[in-house]
């Protein structure tokens, strides 16, 4: 296939890329490198990407490039880049939201729609289920998004099933649930929770610790994302990519004393808004048509991120 990665130099985005490549796939990455965090960190991401002969990098803008050239000749595409983050979506903040979720995604979509593209896969997030008491989640349940970020995520979910009905634009959607693993942002809470251990410093708790979360390592996301562009019955179907590693966050510090080998310090502090208190993810669907079953367990996962960030700071 000749597939378009966009958000390539990201966390998820670098890996799918990296997969694909090793499958004999050509790929051309497009990232922005937008600042959310350190744009070093994301060209680091892609330097064995860029090493390849069937890899090729356009530093580009969703909303302000012409989509035309880039879409030419490409099989599949999967939409991966976007606005990361339930807390900074408040606010002033909101803005980079809907640009960067929503019109990115509109524009690129309808780019596609004048394209004979055979899949387009777009990235979503367990986040539009929000406090929903229908558990676990399958991918019926009405989504109760209650943060900015997820309102984003699911507008564009909607743009795509519009595109599909109206345009035959063949879109897939895939709800990722809390992805950890090498490369993992700064901002997310296994980076920040195993590098604070590393250098022996507290690890902040929001609210009681009685949060569920359903963890999913990087390389089963990867797995069960290009799953969704090859698997026939998939287009137009939404697909849960969880991990079955869903865990109490006070059980998940004690197993990180056992992965790292270090005491825990917790530093306990007040709920955040958009916080969900439960996570947890029904794969029946993607197990059924993706063939979907993860394989890293969340102890092995976190001895990977733990190896990494060791490698990273040590």
């Amino acid at each position: 296939m000749k597939c378009l990665v966009t958000g390539c130099a990201g966390f998820v985005g670098s890996h799918l890329t990296e997969a694909l490549l090793a499958a004999n796939h050509e790929v051309l990455g497009v990232d922005s490198l937008i600042p959310f965090y350190d744009p070093a960190i994301k060209r680091q991401n892609l330097i064995s990407a860029l090493a390849h002969p069937r890899f090729r990098f356009a530093e580009a803008d969703l909303i302000e490039a012409d989509l035309q050239p880039l879409l030419a000749d490409i099989d599949v595409i999967f939409h991966i880049a976007g606005q990361p983050g339930v807390r900074d979506s408040w606010g002033e903040h909101f803005a980079g939201y809907t640009r960067n979720n929503v019109l990115a995604t509109e524009r690129l979509l309808h780019a596609a729609a004048g394209m004979d593209i055979k899949r387009f896969v777009y990235a979503g997030s367990s986040s539009v289920y929000g406090d929903s008491p229908e558990m676990p989640w399958h991918e019926e349940v009405c989504p109760r998004p209650r943060s900015p970020y997820a309102i984003t995520k699911l507008a564009a979910e909607h743009l795509c099933r519009s595109y599909r009905l109206d345009f035959g634009v063949p879109t897939v959607v895939v709800r990722y649930f809390t992805v950890y693993g090498p490369r993992q942002r700064p901002d997310m809470a296994f980076h920040k929770f195993l590098k604070a251990v590393l250098f022996d410093q507290p690890i902040p708790l929001y609210g009681n610790g009685r949060q569920t979360r359903d963890f999913t390592y990087v390389s089963d996301i990867v797995t069960g994302t290009i799953a969704a562009a090859l698997a026939p019955g998939a287009v137009g179907e939404t697909f849960n990519l969880g991990g079955g590693s869903r865990i109490v966050l006070l059980d998940l510090l004690e197993m990180l004393t056992e992965v790292t080998g270090k005491p825990v310090i917790i530093e306990q502090r007040g709920q955040q808004a958009g916080d969900v208190r439960h996570t947890w993810a029904d794969i029946t669907h993607s197990r059924t048509i993706l063939g979907y079953q993860p394989q890293v367990s969340l102890q092995e996962g976190l001895r990977e991120e733990f190896a990494w960030i060791q490698k990273r700071y040590g």
